[in-house]
């Protein structure tokens, strides 16, 4: 996508999405969309996982672009947040994982976009935090909810309630981050869990990303009953079929995603 903000590259079913608004991707508008094209073109090929990384290995993402803040009102501020959760949303509720593969440091609204993946990759130099509260503000897309729903209530509200920057070690310590990288390191790494990813059935590991995340705000007997119904569906499956065949052959599967 020409003048675009988010490059795109594919190979070996990964996708890999590449930050690049310099100096320090700051999130405005022009990469929200750009970010929203990027997932809506994936949609449509046929790919196992997502990896969300920077240009900058100094940056993954500083936050939002502070000078649009000034000037919000009531009305531009709801607008600007909803288009926000909109596009974090999809990646949220995109079909296959998604990775976010993150060096440098990440802030705010760089932040509240790693928590719309499904695993976070850190290298150990990352420091991160959730500064809108300094500001004067609060995190708007999706911090406030999906924070507390990966690390618990009392240590999210810690970190926002304070505006804390803390390092990798800490994150994974409290359950941020789920991999830890060495330094300049977590873009292979997360290509590495992607290509695991990628070796496994698509449509059970599809269903599986569903699930849990349906399941998650249900009460469990509910939650159960959901993956109960999609195991049934799942033994209908072609995967399912030369899943079992592969590993009596003692050979390798060939998923055909159906």
């Amino acid at each position: 996508m020409q003048n675009s903000k988010v490059l795109l590259k594919v190979k070996n079913k990964i996708a890999t999405v590449i930050l690049n608004n310099p100096p320090v991707n700051s999130i405005d508008q022009q990469v929200v969309d750009d970010i929203e094209n990027v997932f809506a073109t994936l949609k449509n090929e046929d790919i196992r996982a997502v990896i969300i990384a920077s240009e900058n290995p100094k940056a993954f993402i500083a936050g939002g672009d502070i000078n649009q803040f000034v000037a919000w009102n009531r009305e531009a501020g709801v607008q600007a947040t909803q288009r926000g959760n909109d596009v974090f949303l999809k990646i949220d509720n995109f079909p296959c994982p998604v990775i976010c593969a993150i060096d440098g440091f990440v802030f705010g609204g760089g932040m509240e976009l790693a928590l719309a993946c499904d695993i976070r990759v850190m290298a150990v130099n990352v420091k991160l935090g959730f500064p809108e509260t300094t500001l004067g503000i609060y995190p708007g897309y999706g911090g406030t909810q999906r924070l507390p729903r990966l690390i618990g209530t009392g240590m999210a509200k810690k970190l926002i309630f304070s505006g804390e920057r803390i390092n990798a070690e800490e994150a994974y310590r409290i359950g941020i981050c789920e991999h830890l990288s060495e330094e300049g390191r977590a873009l292979e790494d997360a290509m590495q869990i992607a290509l695991k990813i990628a070796q496994a059935g698509p449509v059970a590991v599809r269903t599986v990303k569903k699930i849990i995340n349906q399941g998650i705000s249900m009460n469990l007997k509910d939650a159960i009953e959901l993956e109960t119904a999609n195991f049934g569906d799942i033994c209908e499956t072609y995967d399912k079929t030369e899943g079992a065949k592969a590993f009596l052959e003692k050979r390798q599967p060939v998923f055909k995603g159906e």
